[in-house]
């Protein structure tokens, strides 16, 4: 308690609903899923329905693309252009809202975003050219920035016990919005909006994705009014009472991109969710000429991929803690080294798949395995850089959207066998990148000891960042 006249620090809320840490910054030690309490769990249930949003309308076009070429009378190759450019567009986004993270915090970029994606979004039915397919999925593309913001803000919320858990389940939650747009866009609104038109498929995709536009411009500004940026308050308020020092997102960049762990996990994260964004690109179109299904078939198949995300990202993270309970940093790194592992032994199967059954089994189990090596991930994450976790976050997401681009030139010039193959390979070769991070504090794979000291004054997870002599000069950057 504090000595008379001794100033309290001032927080937004005087007590929690949750069971929260004050050495750790207020934050959560525990995960209640069904309570909506701000601020930690309202913050974790709009981090992952807002990163779901985005990742909705990120793809509601990819099951529809076969229709799109049909009637736009484009090329595979300029079909996979638009896929490209649509992942690739993000890489910027990526790299450009990590450091504003930690300026601003996650919630009014987080709004923003949703909200400049749905107007490209609801413009769908515009396109008249390959050329404009992919300017349009370019635009639409800045909706997968919104990862940067879901696992900054679920980092901010929660302590280093159950951030892997917590950060695997919101971005695993959104990442289900690829799998639910396939089946909803696909199987459900297409067929229906061509019903509306009696039968016209042209018109029902020209119009069908004004239903997410409008949903994701809704949620950004519900996201933004019935939040919070952190457990003590938002940052404007954190800043105004003295809590909380002005950051420089130009010096949270460097820290963030001078920490060679960063770029490791840039390589890896591009064998997971790379793999992950382009299988939501092709997988309809993969079902559909390879397999003969039809669109709203072969939608329905490919959504499996993205329905894995239900648990698989939230059981790697989970493993990544458990791990961490019983060894150290030393798990967290084995699990993400098995994983990633499994991952890529199992893609090679799947490219040697010759039957549609086989081919759908072989899929589920290694789009569980895909996805629980990106939960492991981003339970590392939050080790490398504490005080700079939101441009550590957004380098590492952007290296998700560049292993996307670069499996998608395989897909568009290879067949689907040799692309896979290549990917396969790729991702094996990733799962022994783990061996070369080496963490502050921390044990490595074969080597050191963890730092129980260290890690308990970092938290583990972001702290509210503190300003060095050399980044002061640059706060306004």
């Amino acid at each position: 308690m504090a000595e008379q006249g001794e100033p309290t620090e001032w927080k937004k809320y005087s007590e929690y609903q949750i069971d929260t840490d004050p050495d750790q910054d207020d934050k959560a030690t525990e995960i209640k899923l069904m309570s909506f309490a701000r601020p930690h769990m309202r913050a974790f249930h709009f981090a992952w329905s807002g990163f779901f949003i985005a990742f909705f309308i990120w793809f509601a076009i990819a099951p529809l693309l076969s229709e799109i070429r049909d009637d736009l009378g484009i090329t595979k190759k300029e079909v996979w252009t638009s896929s490209i450019v649509g992942v690739g567009g993000t890489i910027f986004m990526r790299f450009l809202l990590g450091p504003f993270c930690d300026k601003f915090g996650a919630r009014i970029l987080f709004m923003a975003v949703l909200c400049c994606a749905s107007i490209p979004t609801a413009c769908t039915g515009l396109v008249q050219t390959a050329t404009g397919l992919a300017i349009l999925r370019l635009f639409i593309g800045i909706a997968g920035g919104t990862f940067v913001m879901c696992q900054y803000w679920s980092s901010r919320m929660f302590t280093k016990e159950v951030v892997g858990t917590a950060n695997a389940l919101c971005g695993g939650w959104g990442n289900l919005g690829g799998g639910v747009t396939q089946l909803v866009m696909g199987s459900a609104l297409f067929p229906l909006f061509k019903v509306i038109f009696d039968g016209d498929s042209e018109m029902a995709w020209r119009t069908v994705c004004i239903i997410p536009a409008c949903l994701a411009f809704i949620h950004g500004i519900c996201l933004y009014l019935y939040s919070d940026d952190a457990p003590k308050g938002n940052y404007s308020e954190l800043k105004k009472h003295g809590n909380m020092p002005e950051v420089s997102a130009a010096a949270s960049f460097r820290s963030g991109a001078i920490n060679f762990n960063t770029w490791v996990l840039f390589l890896q994260y591009g064998c997971c969710f790379g793999v992950e964004l382009t299988m939501n690109n092709a997988a309809t179109l993969y079902f559909k000429d390879e397999f003969g299904q039809s669109t709203e078939s072969a939608a329905a198949i490919a959504s499996i991929f993205g329905w894995m995300n239900l648990f698989a990202r939230g059981l790697g993270g989970y493993f990544s803690d458990m791990a961490s309970a019983r060894i150290g940093m030393r798990g967290r790194l084995w699990v993400q080294t098995i994983l990633l592992a499994i991952e890529g032994a199992l893609v090679l199967v799947f490219a040697n798949s010759n039957t549609l059954a086989g081919a759908i089994c072989i899929m589920i189990v290694f789009s569980a395995f895909v996805q629980a090596a990106e939960g492991s991930t981003y339970g590392i994450v939050p080790y490398v850089d504490p005080s700079n976790t939101g441009s550590v976050a957004g380098i590492v997401g952007a290296g998700g959207n560049s292993g996307a681009v670069g499996f998608g030139m395989g897909f568009r010039q290879l067949d689907y066998k040799q692309a896979f193959m290549i990917m396969g390979f790729t991702i094996l070769g990733s799962s022994f990148l783990t061996i070369l991070i080496s963490l502050k504090g921390h044990s490595a794979m074969f080597w050191g000891k963890d730092d129980i000291v260290d890690e308990k004054k970092a938290g583990g997870v972001i702290a509210v960042p503190e300003q060095n002599e050399e980044d002061a000069a640059d706060v306004n950057a």
